[in-house]
């Protein structure tokens, strides 16, 4: 997921795209401690979405 698309997206899309990479990761950790996870570079990309997600929605609520 780019920066890009997500400064097209509006504040409530925002929230519901961090919920569900939130829980997305919950799931990765999850199946991670069971042994399960056989993608692990998926968390790391996880995170960084998360990330992304935040410091756009962080610019808006500055303006």
């Amino acid at each position: 997921m780019k920066a890009s698309e997500l400064r097209d997206k509006s504040v409530e899309e925002l929230q519901g795209e961090l919920h569900g990479l939130l829980e997305q990761q919950f799931k990765q950790r999850m199946k991670q401690a069971s042994g399960q996870l056989s993608k692990t570079h998926e968390i790391g990309t996880v995170r960084r979405d998360i990330a992304r997600v935040r410091t756009i929605l962080s610019e808006r609520q500055g303006k």
